[in-house]
């Protein structure tokens, strides 16, 4: 249909921010009035659906020659604060130059759609830097005539995909993506102190045949990433390209902003907004990763990747209290010289310092009194053993240790037990959709089980309050 701003209004009577919405693409209709717009149903990766305004038509592309390319864009219901989804729209006798800006099926890549935030980001200037990128390397290419008709079939999956019906076999087999067996593959986003040492922990580890340390920085190399380049060790890749991380098992997150934010949720605005350019990408080329989250805050985060990236829960985990746990179940050990004790210990929560001591069995003997003073006991022991731990601090290289421990237990389908943020929804009686650490067993496929906590109300209670307060956090960020 025509652009009509009646007919808009009523359809777009679902969409958060419909009258920015409608202004923008007033706006756009009259830079581009050949743009045909509908309502049509998107089919997410996760299977959801939902109904979308979408337009189609032709931006001019000046390629030595002058070229009208097919370009068709969907509108999410959460507009202007969320990019849209893009796709080139061949016809019959153009075929798809797959670049760095162009996958196999036509869906198209932008630094603009990754550093997407309103109110810079505008559907005008997508197109603009969409037209400026197609002029540098042309995303179509005309078709023989016997191509053309090998082409047609191709072009049918296209269109399935660009009405959002995504099939995953299909795709694999289009897409010619190679098989890597039992390649074990991690990326690491950010190129800072913390992605640097879980590059170096995990390197070291031995666990992984390729780690690749993913620079989202501006500007030339520097600091660690060009000492990491000039001593180039084995196995380790940089790169600025998130085609880089392709076909990765697990993809470690450290990015957090650096802005000039003035308060504590416009701090968290900021790496969820940086989140929104990242996690699509990284999606898109490791569909069957497990995203390890350790941008703080965690919990908020790996909430945020879960939601970006439409992943099963089980895949999406956050570092949450492992070195924690590692340093409590050590000092038990070690320095408190209460083994038995130690094997069923575990930091649960939130980072920080609400996280709270739990036990995952009851080994306390049958008698009530007996049964009593070997709780009040043992709750000397681990306050003692938290008071040694508050004196510990975070630095990059003990949580670069942390990634490295949990990533090797992911590659090696180990089952071990680890205190990881995972969704808590139905456990301990929260309610809401957060991430607070539980011990859970990890596998090749993330989150294999939920470790059940003895019951203790006052650690419940400690769970309940923080999954309140993450939640209320959560509730007043824009994704």
């Amino acid at each position: 249909m025509e652009f009509s701003e009646e007919a808009l209004r009523k359809q777009l009577g679902k969409y958060k921010f419909r009258d920015l919405t409608i202004e923008e693409l007033k706006n756009v209709n009259k830079t581009y009035p050949n743009f045909t717009f509908s309502m049509n149903t998107y089919t997410f990766k996760d299977g959801s659906q939902k109904d979308l305004l979408n337009f189609s038509g032709t931006v001019p592309v000046k390629y030595g020659n002058s070229y009208n390319i097919p370009i068709h864009l969907w509108i999410l219901d959460s507009h202007p604060f969320a990019p849209p989804i893009c796709f080139l729209k061949p016809t019959v006798n153009m075929g798809i130059s797959v670049g760095k800006h162009v996958d196999a099926h036509g869906r198209i890549y932008l630094p603009y759609l990754q550093n997407w935030s309103h109110p810079k980001s505008t559907v005008i200037g997508l197109i603009k830097e969409m037209i400026a990128k197609f002029e540098e390397e042309l995303p179509l290419y005309s078709l023989s005539s016997s191509d053309a008709a090998r082409q047609s079939e191709l072009l049918s999956y296209i269109a399935q995909i660009t009405e959002g019906e995504t099939d995953m076999k299909s795709k694999s087999k289009i897409g010619g993506g190679k098989k890597e067996g039992c390649f074990n593959k991690i990326t690491v986003v950010g190129a800072g102190d913390l992605g640097i040492a879980c590059v170096l922990a995990v390197a070291a580890k031995g666990a992984a045949d390729k780690v690749v340390l993913l620079d989202l920085s501006e500007g030339a190399a520097k600091g660690g990433t060009m000492d990491l380049e000039i001593f180039a060790l084995p196995n380790v890749e940089i790169s600025k390209d998130f085609s880089a991380s392709a076909d990765s098992k697990v993809v470690v997150l450290t990015v957090n902003s650096l802005g000039n934010s003035q308060t504590y949720l416009d701090v968290i605005q900021s790496n969820v907004d940086m989140f929104r350019g990242i996690i699509p990408a990284i999606s898109h080329y490791s569909q069957n990763t497990v995203l390890l989250v350790a941008s703080h805050p965690v919990e908020v985060m790996t909430y945020v990747s879960w939601k970006l990236s439409a992943f099963p829960k089980s895949r999406v985990i956050g570092v949450g209290a492992n070195l924690d746990t590692e340093r409590f179940q050590y000092i038990l050990t070690n320095l408190l010289k209460a083994p038995v004790l130690a094997k069923d210990a575990w930091i649960v929560g939130e980072q920080g310092e609400d996280k709270v001591p739990s036990w995952t069995s009851c080994n306390l003997v049958a008698n009530q009194t007996e049964a009593m003073a070997a709780r009040n006991s043992r709750e000397k022991v681990a306050n003692r053993a938290m008071e040694v731990l508050k004196g510990k601090g975070q630095r990059s290289w003990s949580v670069g240790l942390s990634v490295a421990d949990l990533t090797d237990s992911i590659l090696k389908d180990k089952r071990k037990v680890h205190s990881v943020s995972t969704l808590a929804k139905g456990c301990c009686n929260i309610n809401s959709e957060v991430f607070v650490s539980l011990p859970c067993i990890l596998g090749t496929n993330g989150v294999i089980e939920m470790v059940k906590l003895e019951d203790d109300p006052l650690v419940q209670e400690k769970l309940q309050s923080s999954a309140g307060s993450i939640h209320d956090l959560q509730q007043q960020l824009k994704l």
